[in-house]
């Protein structure tokens, strides 16, 4: 018996010859139908084949050429590129640097929620090239991280750390000075143009920060850094010989390009560098907000010194 899909069979009775001829007529029509049908199908699937096609190396050089770059970047009144925004990170960098799958976050009642989300690392060539003692170091500082991180404790975060928290920044564009107002712990930092001999007298928690313009890029030297600050809650840490030199390039109108080149040789084996982007805020009402984590940090500090105050 023919099992083409659609067509008629004679069953359960006798076939006349008067039958057999009225369903081959049926059954010629609706073969034609199916064929025709294929035909149609072709040139449909051609054109689905191609546009899930993988591209090529050319097709890659294209997209570049033709992406979201602006023909022209929108200048200030003193001819350098237009920064001047709130802005903030996407991603997981935060969390960790590095490439790392997710994990159980440090507030267990928290379940889900409070789970650390997994991350690709925004470190050139993958991973920081620490020198070996340092990397035991790293990996002692991640397993016990809420107690040791400082920004649990509402310390200010440094430089590059601060630029990738979950929270936005602000950027001041002058022609002297450029402003950098953070949410987190409401940190600033202000960045001094074209004084490469301005040395900081004494260390500081967001360094000491110095500027130029190479091109449509900002470039911004920071040195004079404490210790204590580090990289992310993943225990990725430095010296007080910590400099950082950062890089923003405006790739759209509403995307930063940002690069952190650093270097420490007490602690690296040589200098590395991260690149992710910034995006601005868009909202119309979009500031900077007051977030003093102090007040969320106090029980954490001295909890154990109010409680004993209360029971003496």
């Amino acid at each position: 018996m023919n099992s083409t899909p659609g067509i008629l069979h004679p069953y359960n009775g006798v076939a006349s010859s008067e039958n057999l001829g009225k369903l081959d007529v049926i059954n010629k029509v609706k073969r034609n139908q199916i064929e025709k049908s294929h035909i149609l199908m072709w040139p449909l699937l051609a054109v689905f084949l191609s546009a899930c096609a993988v591209p090529t190396e050319n097709d890659a050089a294209s997209t570049q050429t033709t992406g979201d770059v602006p023909a022209e970047v929108k200048k200030d009144e003193y001819g350098r590129p237009d920064l001047n925004g709130i802005w903030q990170a996407m991603g997981s960098a935060h969390w960790d640097l590095e490439a790392h799958a997710a994990r159980k976050g440090p507030v267990v009642s928290m379940g889900a929620l409070g789970a650390i989300s997994a991350g690709m690392s925004v470190v050139e060539g993958g991973e920081i090239p620490y020198q070996p003692w340092a990397r035991q170091q790293q990996k002692k500082n991640l397993a016990n991280w809420p107690a040791l991180d400082p920004a649990v404790k509402c310390f200010m975060p440094g430089i590059p750390r601060a630029t990738y928290m979950p929270f936005p920044f602000q950027i001041v564009q002058g022609k002297e000075h450029i402003l950098l107002s953070y949410e987190f712990a409401s940190a600033t930092r202000m960045v001094y143009m074209n004084r490469p001999d301005f040395e900081h007298p004494f260390e500081a928690w967001m360094g000491h920060s110095r500027g130029r313009w190479e091109g449509d890029t900002l470039v911004i030297d920071v040195t004079s850094h404490v210790a204590d600050t580090w990289f992310d809650t993943s225990g990725n840490f430095h010296s007080e010989d910590l400099k950082v030199e950062e890089r923003f390039t405006r790739i759209s109108e509403n995307t930063l390009q940002y690069e952190a080149t650093v270097e420490d040789p007490k602690v690296f084996t040589r200098p590395w560098k991260i690149r992710l982007p910034l995006y601005r805020r868009l909202e119309p009402n979009a500031q900077i907000l007051e977030f003093k984590c102090v007040e969320f940090a106090e029980e954490l500090m001295y909890g154990h010194l109010i409680k004993r105050a209360e029971d003496g």
